[in-house]
């Protein structure tokens, strides 16, 4: 169906965004519109005062860049016009299965229901009026819905899902400046238009031009950066952590994992939950305390560079977790409800940003003189790479104000001291 032009929207990231009618029909539904009640970073305002951007923009940004990628010549010449106009869709609608305060209420879905974001998703726009929109305007929901998550496994089209998800993807590109903008934890200039004109298809992958090596090496900068001094800030991480224990303790009362359509789902936003949760018994100390800034405080701090088998079981399995947390409790002469370890792969407070501290390898590969593309390990390219790629993670204890000194000694006394570097506050 050939798409007509609407108007534009001024974003403060990327300028002027031109949408369709048939884009703005979905933008104008009520699961989009809802992502204006979801904020991007759920507990970021305690730090960055700017960090108030929801859903909504962050929607309309990756919309705008999917929309870049597919005019790249390199990537269109692989694709016909309804793939290319699906791709913009599914950047628009990949987010619309957030609950309320993102990535926080995740636990409560994986505990519950064992569903994510991704998961719901794909039901809202199958099953919403999103369905609807969608077939009135020319598109398959279900194939929207697939592409939405990465899971579209079109034959011979892998890289169509990766404009989506995939190391490299627009939604990472556009909520590493997003992110960085509204907080002002700005660490270098990042040139994701470059980037985006460097990826090309090799063997059905997405792939990035080496001649871009140097702003693909300022993205992964700045993702590790963004992570220590934004998406894994010690007091925005305990703003996230209170509002995890407030929706765990007010769940079987308020009933937050028992809607049975998108529209129940959908009821619940940052505003509605953040009301529920006041007015319960259960949660309302909790919430008293974020509306006073009276946080979680952590008492002890380290970052592990290296893998052995006690940081693993530490990090990756809830029982050790849990004895950990007796361990120090007991030592500190407190109940253990009052510590509380908290690691970026904690199921309890999924951090999806954590996958960008592991190893990983990014697509790459160089170009020939005579047009043929070569594929390349990037961390046989670039030495900022190599070094940088190795697995990285943060362990920190919390505990109330009034315990902080006992359970700091408690730690440490278990865990070891805290290194002098890691006590620097970013």
């Amino acid at each position: 169906m050939p798409k007509s032009y609407w108007g534009e929207i001024k974003d403060p990231v990327h300028g002027y965004i031109y949408v369709t009618e048939q884009e703005k029909h979905a933008i104008d539904s009520f699961p989009v519109q809802r992502q204006r009640r979801l904020r991007q970073l759920a507990g970021s305002e305690y730090v960055y005062p700017g960090a108030n951007h929801t859903r909504f923009e962050h929607a309309i940004g990756v919309m705008y860049l999917a929309g870049r990628v597919v005019e790249n010549r390199n990537v269109s010449q692989y694709l016909n016009e309804d793939e290319c106009e699906a791709a913009k869709m599914a950047g628009l609608l990949h987010d619309v299965g957030h609950g309320p305060f993102s990535h926080v209420f995740e636990h409560l879905l994986d505990k519950e229901l064992n569903k994510t974001h991704e998961d719901m998703t794909q039901w809202i726009i199958r099953k919403s009026e999103l369905a609807d929109i969608l077939k009135e305007n020319g598109y398959n929901s279900e194939e929207i819905g697939k592409l939405a998550v990465g899971k579209l496994h079109k034959p011979k089209k892998t890289f169509l899902d990766q404009i989506i998800s995939s190391a490299v993807d627009v939604d990472k590109l556009d909520f590493i400046v997003r992110d960085t903008y509204h907080t002002g934890a700005e660490y270098g200039f990042i040139d994701i238009f470059r980037l985006i004109h460097a990826l090309d298809v090799v063997d059905e992958n997405l792939a990035v031009d080496l001649g871009a090596l140097s702003a693909l090496e300022s993205l992964i900068i700045a993702r590790i950066e963004s992570f220590k001094s934004i998406y894994f800030h010690r007091v925005g991480r305990a703003a996230q952590i209170m509002l995890a224990i407030a929706m765990e303790k007010a769940n079987e009362e308020l009933g937050l994992t028992q809607f049975k359509t998108p529209e129940e789902y959908m009821a619940m936003d940052d505003y509605t939950v953040w009301t529920m949760l006041k007015n319960c018994g259960k949660s309302n100390g909790i919430i008293r305390n974020l509306e006073r800034r009276k946080m979680l405080k952590c008492a002890y701090e380290r970052t592990f560079y290296e893998k052995d088998t006690m940081i693993s079981n530490i990090f990756g399995r809830e029982k050790h977790r849990e004895q950990l947390q007796a361990d120090i409790a007991e030592k500190a002469g407190i109940n253990v409800e009052e510590v509380i370890i908290d690691v970026p792969t904690v199921p309890s407070v999924p951090y999806h940003h954590s996958v960008l501290m592991e190893p990983m390898e990014i697509p790459a590969f160089y170009r020939t003189q005579d047009g043929e593309k070569i594929p390349q390990r990037l961390s046989e390219t670039s030495k900022i790479f190599e070094t940088l790629k190795g697995f990285i993670n943060i362990l920190r204890v919390y505990t109330q104000e009034e315990y902080r000194k006992r359970v700091e000694d408690a730690a440490a006394g278990i865990l070891g001291k805290t290194p002098t570097t890691a006590r620097i506050s970013y």
